[in-house]
């Protein structure tokens, strides 16, 4: 299930808006996230438009999921420089696609 956060930073970026944190902010007083203040120029979401974000806020935080594990899998960029330097662009570029293969985005 999609956090509240990425439906609402979904909405936002519909309404060609970005999210901003002195407009808008999220509490969870134990029953549930709900949005707590709102102060843009669009309306706020209703539950029911949020809900409409809800694959595309699975989709978004899996793919997030994915970006972190292939960013660990990669290595810090001077490893990958030494590697390239050491064994040659095309070795980096098979163990690059490799991990993308291994790790795909939805």
């Amino acid at each position: 299930m999609a956090t509240l956060y990425t439906k609402t930073k979904l909405y936002l970026e519909a309404n060609s808006k970005i999210w901003n944190d002195t407009k808008v902010s999220l509490q969870n007083d134990g029953s549930g996230d709900y949005i707590k203040s709102w102060s843009y120029d669009i309306a706020k979401p209703t539950a029911e438009q949020l809900a409409t974000y809800e694959t595309a806020g699975n989709t978004k935080e899996s793919n997030q999921t994915v970006i972190a594990t292939r960013k660990s899998l990669y290595g810090s960029w001077d490893k990958q420089l030494e590697e390239i330097n050491e064994q040659g662009i095309d070795t980096w570029k098979a163990r690059i696609a490799q991990i993308k293969s291994d790790n795909p985005k939805e």
